[in-house]
């Protein structure tokens, strides 16, 4: 048996136990085979050395956030715990300070974690317009709404407007309860997600009830001029050509916009075509106009979304017209 000792000098030690120890259970029930003692501002490990050395990884993993941000929520604390060393220190721990985008409320940094991110922050930052294509996972929706945040809190712009086709994907909005704003805002989920991740509560609440933060479906976008705005099309591959033209012409002075899409995912009517691809063709060498592709390399959901992917782009190359059955 092996012994270790972590110092906390560089931490709240109340902060990092938790409430009433909260954490330090966390920290117990994840290495049941350690026994783990708190001393003052010591952490005493006790048991096999290679279960000590991966307790001792995260334990410091734990520190090195904590120095950084102060605060550490309990599910931040057992996602650390959890995770692998990579996905830990691209999600957690800060390479570099300068590419954080947004603080999040809870203490998380957002920033771009993959090359293609971190050229879709480039790109959002030379140009008006960004279409940022690729598949499920690969951060488009998270990073544009992270870009939008951050030039809300920087006085670049005075106002967010996220906007997403409401298509219906297998359900009919008809027989989905409530009225017409119950009925749309589980096509708009997403988006709140993302505000949840990097604005408080309160603040995003008093945003919102000031429309400083609007969501709404692109239908609404119609007949409207955006000024000073960051404005974000999501899921656009479900826009059809004249719904694209008509968002793109409402982007008014000191405006910046996102368009992203999966070409993919395409939830429209047999009878109807996605304007995207043609957006993306016609638009490709105006001087101003960005284009980002994104693939399974840029995928941070679950690792096995990477090979889900992956798996349909190789069947998808097996089918005669080249495209996937519906």
């Amino acid at each position: 048996m092996t012994e270790t000792i972590i110092n906390l000098d560089t931490v709240n030690p109340i902060e990092f136990f938790g409430v009433n120890n909260s954490k330090f259970d966390i920290l117990k029930k994840k290495f049941p085979l350690l026994k783990i003692l708190s001393r003052g501002t010591q952490i005493k490990l006790s048991g096999a050395p290679e279960q000590i050395e991966l307790a001792k990884e995260k334990i410091t993993l734990i520190i090195q956030y904590m120095e950084r941000n102060g605060h550490l929520s309990e599910n931040y604390f057992e996602q650390i715990l959890g995770g692998d060393d990579a996905e830990v220190i691209d999600n957690f721990v800060d390479k570099n300070p300068n590419e954080v985008l947004v603080f999040g409320p809870n203490g998380k940094t957002v920033r771009a974690r993959t090359a293609n991110q971190k050229r879709m922050v480039t790109a959002a930052d030379k140009n008006d317009i960004v279409f940022a294509i690729g598949p499920a996972g690969t951060g488009k929706t998270y990073t544009a709404v992270a870009l939008a945040v951050r030039a809300l809190k920087n006085k670049v712009v005075k106002k967010i407007i996220l906007t997403r086709p409401a298509v219906e994907a297998g359900e009919s909005l008809g027989f989905l309860p409530g009225d017409l704003k119950e009925k749309i805002d589980p096509y708009l989920r997403p988006l709140y997600d993302a505000l949840d991740d990097m604005i408080p509560a309160d603040k995003l609440g008093y945003y919102m009830s000031t429309r400083t933060i609007e969501i709404a479906p692109l239908a609404y976008m119609r007949g409207r001029t955006l000024d000073n705005a960051f404005i974000i099309l999501d899921e656009s591959q479900n826009a059809n050509d004249l719904q694209i033209k008509m968002f793109l012409t409402r982007i008014g002075s000191n405006a910046k916009a996102i368009i992203t899409g999966d070409p993919t995912q395409v939830d429209l009517p047999r009878n109807q075509k996605s304007g995207l691809e043609k957006a993306v063709r016609i638009l490709k060498n105006i001087e101003g106009i960005s284009h980002i592709e994104l693939d399974e390399e840029d995928v941070v959901r679950h690792k096995l979304v990477k090979a889900i992917i992956k798996a349909y782009d190789k069947e998808k190359e097996n089918e005669p017209d080249g495209s996937y059955h519906r």
